[in-house]
């Protein structure tokens, strides 16, 4: 027998015990759904959340699956730029079990306000993880990305990645010394509504030590609001991410009290991407929210 022969066969003999030591994964994680085990690392990943797709790009792991109502650009371009191709399983709302099954996935990321009425039939599928995605603000983001990043064994790039953003986060707020209220707000051809500080985006602003013109504590994350109410709010700077081409905003802007509005008289309403601001959040969404108040503020 040639000296190869008991080489490769030591060769072959540790490379199950390499390949497992990167594909074992030992995690008990408590989640909205009580407590899930997971015993290897997840490679097949689908995501029911735009929120959820945030924290796997931060952690360098891409989703095979993604709710992403049958758009991907409804995923933001900074969290696109860092996955891979994705399969579309329907819309946030009513996923397709199909769609899903269909992909082999080794673990779900569903959100337990949308999805608790089909955990069961997901948990049949694959290992679930129910975690919340919309109405939390941008603390309770983050420790929802904490666990996941601890579902997919990403923990170590988790942490390194938060302690880039909270200086990202702090660099910006420094330029942001500023008395002004701030109030976000999407609009459609339906009505308005503000997101106060209770919801992600207004907890942003919040962290970013900037002003609500919301002076008492508000649970509502958001508030449908007439321009009664709005003028009684007055924001000195009002940011609009509209769903609709034509809004309520058209029709006020004609009304004589619309020049009223503090943020009227400096011009300062902003149109900003409702892509952003509400229908996704994580890291990635918050440095884009604070990156675009720190440039409109230095106009």
């Amino acid at each position: 027998m040639s000296l190869r022969s008991p080489l490769l066969l030591a060769a072959l003999l540790l490379l199950p015990l390499s390949f497992l030591s990167q594909h074992t994964h030992a995690a008990t994680i408590e989640h909205d759904a009580g407590t899930l085990t997971l015993d290897k690392t997840p490679t097949r990943i689908v995501t029911l959340a735009f929120s959820f797709v945030d924290a796997l790009a931060v952690a360098g792991v891409s989703p095979v699956g993604i709710a992403d109502d049958g758009d991907k650009n409804r995923i933001i371009k900074s969290v696109r730029d860092l996955i891979g191709d994705w399969q579309s399983v329907g819309s946030r709302y009513q996923p397709s079990l199909e769609a899903i099954a269909a992909l082999k996935p080794d673990l779900i990321i569903a959100d337990s306000g949308r999805h608790h009425s089909i955990y069961q039939d997901l948990s049949l599928i694959a290992p679930t993880l129910m975690l919340q995605s919309r109405g939390i603000t941008y603390r309770e983001n983050l420790a929802v990305m904490q666990k996941i990043s601890s579902a997919v064994d990403k923990s170590a790039q988790f942490k390194m990645r938060l302690k880039k953003h909270q200086k990202r986060m702090l660099d910006l707020k420094n330029q942001l010394n500023n008395s002004d209220t701030y109030q976000f707000a999407i609009v459609t051809d339906k009505g308005m509504w503000l997101h106060s500080p209770s919801s992600y985006a207004g907890s942003v602003i919040k962290e970013l030590g900037l002003n609500s013109p919301m002076t008492k504590n508000i649970n509502e994350p958001y508030l449908q609001t007439s321009f009664e109410q709005l003028l009684k709010t007055n924001p000195d700077w009002l940011l609009v991410g509209q769903y609709t081409e034509n809004t309520v905003l058209d029709k006020w802007q004609k009304s004589p009290l619309w020049k009223m509005l503090s943020m009227a008289k400096s011009k300062q309403l902003i149109h900003v991407s409702a892509s952003v601001w509400s229908l996704t959040s994580g890291m990635l969404a918050a440095e884009q929210i604070a990156q675009e108040l720190a440039s409109h503020l230095k106009k």
